[in-house]
């Protein structure tokens, strides 16, 4: 039996010419972004050494991040509060990481939830930017996995509902969602300060 190699013309990860996707299955796109977004956070999350919970129901909130460090001056573990979003309008191009936000949309009720303050336990909306084809999501080789895009995290808290039944925001694309900037969260909010 002969196993398939590497094409070593075709660049680890990159589609080669003429490739034809695979037989996807009829999920709809939204179930699948969703799914997509999950698996990035549970990814940034383990490269933190945070844990995760998901609240049952959710209530407008997708998931709880835990992280223990000695660091961290209030409690030996703090938590903050994730909503996942994600979108396929935005193409990920230089411009827009050139450019200081993007707009993103939220309905007012959803923004209420995540804007309200002062609040015990700190909220993070994380937007992920997805390509608009599944088949650009995933890139894999034989030393990476590549989700596609990017995610973005941002503090809502106190900001104002303007819309009459929604409200666009600003993300900050300084603002990439990785490990490093979760361990950056967490260590503010482990010093009792604000995400």
């Amino acid at each position: 039996m002969a196993l398939a190699q590497p094409d070593p013309a075709t660049p680890t990860g990159s589609r080669p010419p003429g490739h034809t996707p695979p037989g996807r299955g009829t999920l709809a796109t939204t179930a699948c972004m969703e799914t997509l977004q999950i698996g990035y956070l549970h990814a940034v999350a383990a490269a933190a050494g945070c844990s995760l919970a998901q609240p049952f129901p959710d209530n407008g909130i997708d998931w709880h991040v835990s992280h223990s460090a000695p660091g961290h001056t209030d409690d030996d573990e703090v938590t903050i509060k994730v909503q996942l979003k994600s979108t396929y309008q935005l193409a990920p191009r230089t411009p827009l990481r050139a450019a200081p936000t993007f707009g993103f949309t939220l309905d007012n009720d959803h923004l209420a939830k995540l804007a309200r303050t002062p609040v015990s336990v700190h909220k993070i909306l994380v937007v992920m930017i997805v390509p608009r084809t599944q088949d650009d999501w995933l890139r894999a080789g034989h030393d990476h996995l590549a989700l596609r895009h990017c995610c973005y995290w941002t503090n809502l808290a106190g900001h104002p509902v303007t819309g009459r039944r929604r409200t666009t925001v600003r993300i900050p694309t300084s603002r990439v969602f990785d490990d490093r900037a979760l361990c950056e969260i967490m260590t503010r909010v482990g010093a009792g300060g604000r995400p």
